[in-house]
């Protein structure tokens, strides 16, 4: 099994290292853009267990959250990127629009999410503190956004500009 799994297949990850006595950490998000801001929070988020696990929206599941300008970024290729960073150990796809479904597939240890969210408004939450788990909230890195990229690549490009293609 590689780092992009199923959902069925990070289930049984979740399983196998609820039996080792292993920590299973899970984020999600659209990671549309890979940033730097998107980096550490995933390096923050795996220093917090043993096993994370990354759950990605599905091309369909950002279109409907972000808009039908989005994603940039196809799902596949959203997926080996973030497989390749040595810290995510794995990386499973979602067609809903929240990851709630998932988190109750696979029930982690430690659920997180950024910033800017309330401990109350996680999806997800209920289940993992149901199940003996914890729910952590990261600090976001300030000046890192893929809103931000997209607006700065529209004002350069946006006005008819060929300079610095």
């Amino acid at each position: 099994m590689g780092k992009v799994v199923t959902r069925e297949e990070a289930a049984e990850v979740r399983r196998k290292a609820g039996l080792e006595g292993s920590k299973v950490v899970f984020t999600n998000g659209c990671f549309d853009i890979l940033h730097r801001g998107h980096v550490e929070y995933l390096r923050s988020a795996s220093g917090l267990g043993t096993i994370l696990i990354v759950g990605v929206n599905s091309d369909l599941s950002v279109r409907r959250v972000k808009g039908d300008r989005r994603p940039i970024i196809p799902l596949e290729d959203r997926m080996a990127v973030l497989a390749s960073l040595e810290f995510v150990d794995y990386v499973v796809s979602f067609e809903e629009d929240t990851p709630g479904q998932l988190i109750d597939a696979i029930v982690p240890d430690v659920l997180v999410k950024g910033g800017d969210w309330q401990r109350t408004e996680v999806v997800g939450r209920e289940t993992v503190e149901r199940n003996g788990g914890r729910v952590e909230i990261i600090d976001f890195l300030e000046g890192y956004s893929t809103r931000g990229i997209i607006e700065k690549i529209a004002a350069m490009y946006g006005q008819g500009s060929e300079k610095g293609v």
